[in-house]
C-alpha cells in the first residue's frame, strides 16, 4: 500500500504544518469539471481534512449538484465526507430580471443554472429541483440534514482559527453562515475564494468587452459584498485573471488516466471537460503558494446598482480604496503553468486518502485501500 508520506515525496514538500482543516463551498455541476476536479484536488491531498462540503446553486441548480458530489464521493470511497444543501437562489439578484436585462445591456456568455451558455436549454430545466439524467448514476448515499449555513458556522467554532473556508462558487451560503453569525469569518482561519476579474489579458471574447465580469461574483453579488466585506483574518482569491492561464487538455487527461486509482478512475470514465481550470488554481495554489508567481493586494467588493456593471468585480489599491471596505486580498495574477499541471496530475494519479483519517503515530495522514 502507498502510504500518504510516499504520496508526499512524490508530490513535494507541503506548505503547511500537520494536516489543514478545511470545509468546501462549491457549486458542484458535473460529473467531473472544474467544480469537481476542485474537490477531488483537496479530497486526494494527505494534507487537507475535509469536514464537509456545502453545495450552492452555481454553474448549475444546488440539488442535482449535490447529488454528482454524491457521487463523486462514492467513486473515490469518501462517504464519510458530509455534503450539506444550501442556497438554491441568489439573495437578490433573479433569473426574470436578469434575463430581461440583456434586453438592455446584451446577451452574456454564462448564465450558469440559468441557461449555462443557450445551446442546450434541455441541460438546465427551469425547475430548481430537478435532477437531470446522470451518466455515472444516482448515489446511494444521502445529504446531510442540516443546512449548509449552519454547518459551515458550527464547523468554524468547532476548531476556532484552524479551519479554511475554501469558496469555489457564488457566495451565498457564506453571506448566510455571517448574517446568521457575525463572528463566522473572524472565527475562520481564512478564506480562499475563487472569483472576481481585475485586468485579465486574454482575447477570449467572454472578457474582452467586460473584463470585471465573473460568474461566481455576477451570480449573487450582494452575497459577494457581504462575504468580501467580513472580518477575514486573510483572503486569498484566485480571480479570472490567473485562471484564464490554465487548461484541462486532452494530454493532462491521458496522463492522470493511466493510473489505475480511484480518482484517475472517475475522470476516465466521465470528465469531458476541456477548459479553463477556474477552481483546481484555487485549491493549488493555496496549497503551493509557489505555483503563483505573481499576486497584487486589493481591497475587493462588488458592484450592487441594478444596471450594466451590476456583479462586476470592483478593486481598489491601498492609496485608492473607500472609506468602508473590506480585508485586504492577496489576489493572485500569474501561474507557473507547468508547475501547476504537475502538481495536479500527480495528486489525481495518487491513491485516496482513508475514509477514516487517522493519523499514524508519527502525525503523518494514512492513505487509504
Amino acid at each position: 500500500m502507498i502510504t500518504a508520506f510516499a504520496i508526499l515525496v512524490m508530490i513535494g514538500t507541503s506548505p503547511a504544518q500537520g494536516v489543514e482543516r478545511v470545509v468546501i463551498d462549491q457549486d458542484g455541476s458535473g460529473p467531473g469539471g472544474s467544480n469537481i476536479r476542485s474537490m477531488m484536488t483537496l479530497i486526494q491531498s494527505p494534507e487537507v481534512r475535509v469536514e464537509g462540503i456545502a453545495m450552492v446553486t452555481g454553474n448549475a441548480w444546488m440539488h442535482a449538484e449535490t447529488q454528482h458530489t454524491l457521487r463523486m464521493l462514492e467513486y473515490l470511497g469518501r462517504r464519510d465526507i458530509p455534503v450539506y444543501e444550501g442556497a438554491v437562489h441568489p439573495l437578490v439578484r433573479s433569473k426574470a430580471e436578469t434575463l430581461a436585462n440583456q434586453a438592455f445591456y446584451g446577451q452574456l456568455a454564462w448564465l450558469g443554472a440559468w441557461g449555462g451558455d443557450g445551446s442546450d436549454p434541455s441541460a438546465y430545466p427551469d425547475d430548481p429541483n430537478a435532477v437531470p439524467d446522470m451518466i455515472e448514476g444516482p448515489p446511494e448515499t444521502a445529504p446531510a440534514r442540516e443546512a449548509a449555513a449552519r454547518f459551515l458556522i458550527d464547523a468554524v467554532h468547532a476548531h476556532p482559527g484552524e479551519v479554511t473556508v475554501y469558496a469555489a462558487g457564488p457566495l451565498t451560503n457564506l453571506a448566510i453562515a455571517q448574517r446568521l453569525d457575525p463572528s463566522f469569518a473572524d472565527t475562520a482561519k481564512q478564506l480562499v475564494f475563487m472569483g472576481g476579474s481585475i485586468s485579465p489579458v486574454t482575447d477570449d471574447p467572454e472578457f474582452t468587452t467586460t473584463p470585471n465580469h465573473e460568474f461566481n461574483v455576477w451570480f449573487d453579488p450582494e452575497a459577494a459584498h457581504a462575504v468580501l466585506t467580513a472580518a477575514w483574518h486573510r483572503i486569498i482569491v484566485t480571480p479570472i485573471d490567473i485562471s484564464l492561464q490554465s487548461r484541462y487538455t486532452d494530454a493532462m487527461h491521458d496522463k492522470i488516466t493511466r493510473a489505475d486509482t480511484p480518482a484517475a478512475n472517475y475522470l476516465a470514465a466521465f470528465d469531458t471537460e476541456r477548459y479553463y481550470m477556474w477552481d483546481e488554481i484555487a485549491a493549488l495554489g493555496w496549497l503551493y503558494p509557489e505555483l503563483v508567481t505573481d499576486a497584487r493586494n486589493l481591497y475587493l467588493d462588488a458592484d450592487m446598482s441594478h444596471g450594466p456593471s451590476y456583479g462586476n468585480t470592483l478593486a481598489w489599491t491601498e492609496d485608492t480604496k473607500p472609506e468602508h471596505h473590506g480585508p485586504l486580498a492577496t489576489v493572485q495574477m500569474t501561474l507557473d503553468r507547468d508547475a501547476f499541471d504537475k502538481r495536479f496530475i500527480e495528486l489525481m494519479r495518487a491513491p485516496t486518502p482513508s475514509s477514516k483519517n487517522p493519523l499514524a503515530n508519527d502525525g503523518t495522514p494514512v492513505a487509504g485501500d
